[in-house]
């Protein structure tokens, strides 16, 4: 560690200009949440393995920013040379090198990995102290990382129209109207799901994401895809000709972005030859629509900034709202993982009596020596859930997992992201809450599901908790909300809950999840942070209800549903706005024997007798017969 950063510094100092800092972020070229092992600069440089984050390197120092889901994983991850900066706790970064840094210093990052906004907010917050915020034309860290993972050449692969829902000639048609509506000439799509859902592609080379790094350019008469053309063979280049897009280097985005601010791109031929568009249309149509949260500075910096329409991308929110097909393969997708998960639970509770004489799932019973079974078929976080992968795979249209498994005993649990691996990872503990966050990829649909369980007898305290979060992941789910209503404004529903217990979380409550594509998905979400007050829930929108309850050292607790918005019928409809409501697609039974029902309100308890009740019948035809004997025992009612 010691090295990279030497290295880096040097690299520093010998830049023209000299850095006085260096600002390494999570992100790669297309601000990604999850990127590729050739971007994962963020974690080579800090030791720090979590999706979100951002290093800073001065002559001095190195510090890393993450948000509340990492707190504990990043002091654990960091070494001494390291110092965390907690997000909405300690100073912003702008702020910090505004304040820390000489009159003057210049402030070294990669362009092509540092948003639009992101750029321009640290620019004014520098302004004052004269300090400089400096594209560097190479990226630093990648001239210190002497084995970087190259470039992986994987194929890029057609969503068909059976599972996405509506053509790529639709989809086109009502961007262009969008760009009419806005004056534009064309728009710069970066985003990788963005370009995957517009184009219906797929491709597998960002891991647990079926996306392909690449960027799109549509005009009001042409459309390009700039990819490595490796990955595009003779039967998706003429599925792209058909649909009137045309296929160019990946490279070529930057000279092509400054042919769209001069008005040359739109006629541009597969020969090189350039042509201008017409002097009327130049003259009413001649802005550049750039997402200012998932563009490149460096794309922008290739335009007139006076000809730039900073906005958030149209096909962000198209994307959101769901066709009916994609609705239905959602569904469909949740009943097939849900009766992988009710399999992995059977499994899992089999085992844990075999191997460690626990009273099981379903039964209370008392602690367990361990120290008794000591035979190979121990558990450990990854043998289980690679486990549950395996349940998964034989489900249809299975292509993977949607992200990496957080299976996660005790204290473990705690780590709000964990990721177990196999030579350190815990063995299960039926004396501890077991964790598991997981999901997967199938043709139709992206899943997301949390279970919390205990094998032995639960602690009154463990009880109290995961009752209070089971009744904040209630309250939110039976929400009926106008037409208009924010995620910001529903999030406090999953809290009061554990408020009223002198409980809370750090992490938001709920986020979109695509349609065979991203299992985070926005532009909504339902949580405390400001940005989810821009963008209102809408009817046929997905958003996961995922409360939770961590204690450092000791367990954690989260249960996760994903949920469909739908339009409410009502008694009355004040301001004839419209009522949304909820639609759970996610099932699995919750562990009873963690519940305190002297907690439960009656309401809630029917709630979950209904939901149990349906878990039965809608995955029944998907289990064998000691499955389903195992699922109605899980699933007994209770008595208000």
């Amino acid at each position: 560690m010691e090295d990279k950063l030497f290295a880096l510094r040097s690299l520093m100092a010998s830049h023209s200009p000299p850095l006085d800092a260096l600002v390494v972020p999570s992100e790669d070229y297309h601000q990604s949440e999850y990127v590729s092992a050739r971007d994962k600069r963020r974690e080579f440089i800090s030791g720090f393995t979590g999706s979100a984050g951002l290093a800073l390197i001065t002559k001095k120092e190195a510090l890393l920013w993450t948000d509340g889901r990492y707190f504990l994983q990043a002091t654990q991850e960091l070494n001494d040379q390291w110092k965390l900066m907690r997000i909405g706790e300690d100073p912003s970064v702008d702020i910090w090198l505004a304040d820390n840094l000489p009159i003057g210093a210049s402030i070294g990052v990669d362009p092509w990995c540092i948003s639009i906004d992101t750029a321009q907010r640290w620019e004014r917050a520098f302004v004052n102290k004269q300090q400089k915020l400096v594209q560097t034309t190479k990226n630093l860290v990648d001239e210190v990382w002497t084995d970087q993972p190259p470039a992986e050449i994987n194929a890029v692969v057609i969503q068909p129209l059976e599972f996405s829902g509506r053509s790529v000639a639709d989809k086109l048609n009502d961007l262009r109207e969008k760009l009419v509506k806005e004056k534009a000439c064309g728009i710069i799509v970066t985003a990788l799901d963005e370009v995957a859902w517009l184009y219906n592609i797929r491709g597998s080379d960002v891991a647990y994401s079926p996306v392909v790094h690449a960027f799109a350019i549509v005009t009001s008469s042409s459309a390009f895809l700039y990819v490595n053309k490796q990955k595009v063979s003779f039967e998706v280049n003429t599925y792209l000709e058909k649909n009137g897009i045309e296929v160019r280097e990946y490279d070529a985005v930057s000279s092509d972005v400054i042919l769209l601010g001069s008005n040359k791109l739109e006629s541009l031929s597969t020969d090189g030859k350039v042509n201008g568009r017409d002097e009327a249309e130049e003259s009413s149509n001649d802005l550049i629509w750039a997402d200012p949260g998932s563009c490149c500075y460096i794309l922008y910096s290739r335009l007139i900034p006076d000809k730039v329409i900073l906005q958030p991308s149209p096909l962000a929110l198209a994307k959101a709202v769901k066709n009916s097909v994609e609705l239905d393969g959602l569904r469909k997708a949740h009943i097939r993982d849900g009766a992988a998960v009710v399999q992995y639970l059977v499994w899992l509770d089999k085992q844990m009596q075999e191997v460690y004489g626990a009273s099981g799932y379903l039964l209370e019973g008392d602690r367990v020596n361990k120290d008794k079974y000591s035979d190979s078929l121990k558990l450990t976080e990854v043998t289980a859930s690679d486990k549950l992968e395996g349940f998964r795979a034989s489900k249809e249209h299975f292509r993977g997992l949607s992200f990496p498994t957080i299976s996660s005993v005790g204290p473990n649990a705690a780590i709000i992201h964990y990721q177990p691996q196999a030579d350190t990872c815990a063995e299960l503990d039926p004396n501890k809450i077991y964790l598991f966050d997981s999901g997967a990829q199938y043709l139709d649909g992206t899943t997301d599901i949390t279970r919390t369980v205990h094998f032995g007898k639960p602690s009154a305290h463990e009880k109290s908790c995961y009752t209070h979060v089971l009744k904040g992941h209630i309250s939110l789910g039976n929400a009926r909300f106008p037409n208009g209503t924010n995620g910001h404004a529903l999030d406090i529903l999953a809290r009061v809950p554990l408020w009223k217990n002198g409980l809370d979380y750090r992490h938001g409550t709920g986020h979109g999840i695509g349609s065979y594509l991203n299992v985070h998905e926005g532009p909504h979400l339902i949580s405390f942070r400001p940005q989810a007050r821009n963008v209102p829930l809408e009817a046929s929108m997905t958003v996961t209800d995922e409360p939770g309850y961590y204690e450092d050292g000791n367990f954690g607790i989260r249960l996760e549903n994903v949920l469909i918005v739908n339009e409410a019928d009502m008694k009355f409809n004040f301001g004839d706005k419209g009522y949304l409501s909820f639609e759970h697609i996610t099932w699995a039974p919750y562990q009873r024997k963690l519940i305190d029902f002297s907690l439960l309100m009656p309401d809630e308890i029917d709630w979950l007798n209904s939901y149990h009740s349906k878990c039965r019948d809608i995955l029944a035809p998907y289990l064998n017969e000691a499955e389903n004997a195992w699922l109605k025992k899980a699933t007994e009612a209770v008595s208000a």
